[in-house]
C-alpha cells in the first residue's frame, strides 16, 4: 500500500478556535481523492514519538463538526523542541503508518518543527508533504495579515479592559489606577487591541498601553501616569508581558527560559509585570492604591467571546491546507490577505515555512502614537474589522441635582 495516510498535531499554546482549524483539516482530508486515513498526534510531536496516535476516522460527524467552537487543543499540546536526535524516531513512525501528508497548528516554533522534520524526510529520501496552520493570540507570525486566534483574544481583552475601565472609573474615590495585563512576549498586538475599548469620551479606559516595542522608560512612564490622574482622577493601563526596559531587561524580572529560548515571564521566582508596574506606581505616589489583573491563558480559550469571522477563517484555513498539500505542495504555511478594499474582506495566501520560523511580526511604527503610550489610526483601521463592535453601555450624565424649594 502507498504512503498516502494524513497526521495532524497541535502545538503549543490553543487558541478558542484553533479547534476550528482541525475540524477544517479532517473535513477537507475525508473528502480528498489523494488523502487515505487520517490520524491525529496525541500530545503533539512529543506524543507522537512515543507512539501516541489516535484514529480521528473513528470519531463521530457530530464531534467533529462540534469541534468548531470547542476551546483547548482537542489532540493535547506540548512544548517540546525537536531536536536531531529525535528526528530518526519521528521519520519511524510516519513510515509505520504510511504518512505521507503533515499537517500542525501553532505558532512560530511549530513552524519550525514541520519545516525541520519535512527537510530531514527528504534528505532521508521519504516522501513528506508538510503544511502548517498559523495560531496564536499574540499575532506574531510572519506572512499572514493576522492569525487566527488573534481576533478572538483581541475581543477578551478589549471587553476586558472596557469593563474593568468602568468599575475602576466609578471607585476612583478608592483605587487611583488599575492595570491589565497582557500575554504576548515580543509583540505588542494584544495588549494594543485594549485601545478598542475606548470610546469617544476621553476618561475611558485605556488611558496608557505599554507595549513590547517602545523601551519602558519609569520616568516618562510616572509623568504619563501622573498627567492622567490630573484629569481624570484616576488611571487604567494595559501592559504586555513582554515589555523591556532599554538595556533589554524584562521588566517581569524574570530570567528563566523555555526549551524554546524564550524568556517565561514572571516565571520561577520573577515577579509579573503587572505587579512590579503597581509597585513602580505606588512607590512613586504614596497612598496611592490600585488593582492590577493578569489573565493568563485566559484569553486563548475563552470560547464564549469567539468572533464569528476567525472561526470562520480557522475553518478556512484548515480545509486550504489540505487542498495545497493534495496538489504537492509542502514547506509552507496557509496564511491569510487581506483585500485593498474599503470592506475587510480576506484570501488565503502561503508563507515559506522556513522564513515563518525565524522571523516575528512586531507591530509597526506606524500604528504607535509618537510617545509610545497608545496606538494611531492605522491600528484601528486594522483590528476594527477584526474584532467587531465594542458593547455601548449607559453613562449617567452626573448633572449635579438643584434642592427644590416648596412654595
Amino acid at each position: 500500500m502507498a504512503n498516502n495516510n494524513a497526521i495532524i498535531g497541535q502545538s503549543g499554546g490553543p487558541t478558542s478556535v484553533i479547534n476550528a482549524s482541525l475540524a477544517g483539516i479532517i473535513k477537507e482530508a475525508a473528502e480528498s481523492d489523494q488523502i487515505g486515513h487520517v490520524y491525529g498526534m496525541r500530545w503533539a510531536i512529543e506524543g507522537f514519538m512515543q507512539g501516541e496516535v489516535i484514529d480521528l476516522e473513528r470519531e463521530s460527524k457530530k464531534t467533529i463538526d462540534g469541534l468548531v467552537g470547542t476551546p483547548g487543543s482537542a489532540l493535547g499540546s506540548c512544548r517540546h523542541k525537536v531536536e536531531d536526535d529525535d528526528l530518526p524516531r519521528i521519520l519511524k513512525m510516519l513510515e509505520k503508518y504510511k504518512i505521507r501528508y503533515l499537517f500542525m497548528i501553532g505558532g512560530n516554533d511549530t513552524m519550525d518543527t514541520i519545516h525541520r522534520v519535512e527537510k530531514y524526510c527528504r534528505d532521508q529520501g521519504y516522501d513528506l508533504v508538510g503544511v502548517g496552520v498559523p495560531k496564536t493570540v499574540d499575532n506574531d507570525l510572519y506572512g499572514t495579515d493576522h492569525t487566527p486566534g488573534y481576533p478572538s483574544a483581541a475581543r477578551y481583552t478589549a471587553l476586558s479592559v472596557l469593563h474593568a475601565g468602568l468599575l475602576a472609573r466609578d471607585m476612583k474615590k478608592v483605587d487611583q489606577f488599575v492595570i491589565y495585563q497582557s500575554i504576548g512576549r515580543d509583540a505588542g498586538w494584544l495588549t494594543a487591541a485594549a485601545a478598542l475599548a475606548k470610546t469617544k469620551d476621553p476618561e475611558s479606559a485605556p488611558h496608557i498601553l505599554l507595549l513590547p516595542e517602545v523601551d519602558f522608560e519609569p520616568e516618562k512612564f510616572l509623568a504619563k501616569v501622573e498627567s492622567v490622574y490630573k484629569r481624570f482622577g484616576w488611571v487604567s493601563i494595559a501592559a504586555g508581558e513582554g515589555i523591556k526596559y532599554a538595556d533589554g531587561t524584562p521588566v517581569s524580572a524574570s530570567q528563566t527560559r523555555d526549551k524554546f529560548g524564550n524568556i517565561e515571564l514572571g516565571a520561577m521566582g520573577g515577579s509579573s509585570v503587572g505587579l512590579n508596574v503597581h509597585r513602580i506606581i505606588c512607590k512613586h505616589f504614596p497612598g496611592w492604591r490600585g488593582e492590577f489583573q493578569i489573565t493568563e491563558s485566559l484569553p486563548m480559550s475563552a470560547a464564549d467571546r469567539a468572533v464569528k469571522l476567525d472561526l470562520d477563517e480557522a475553518l478556512m484555513l484548515g480545509r486550504e491546507a489540505v487542498r495545497l498539500a493534495a496538489k504537492g505542495v509542502t514547506g509552507k504555511m496557509v496564511t491569510l490577505k487581506r483585500a485593498g478594499s474599503a470592506r475587510y474582506q480576506a484570501t488565503a495566501g502561503t508563507a515559506d515555512l522556513e522564513d515563518v520560523a525565524v522571523r516575528a511580526k512586531p507591530m509597526p511604527r506606524g500604528m504607535l502614537t509618537r510617545d509610545g503610550f497608545f496606538v494611531t489610526k492605522k491600528f484601528y483601521d486594522y483590528a476594527e474589522p477584526l474584532v467587531g463592535p465594542m458593547p455601548a453601555y449607559a453613562t449617567l450624565k452626573n448633572a449635579k441635582a438643584r434642592a427644590s424649594r416648596k412654595r
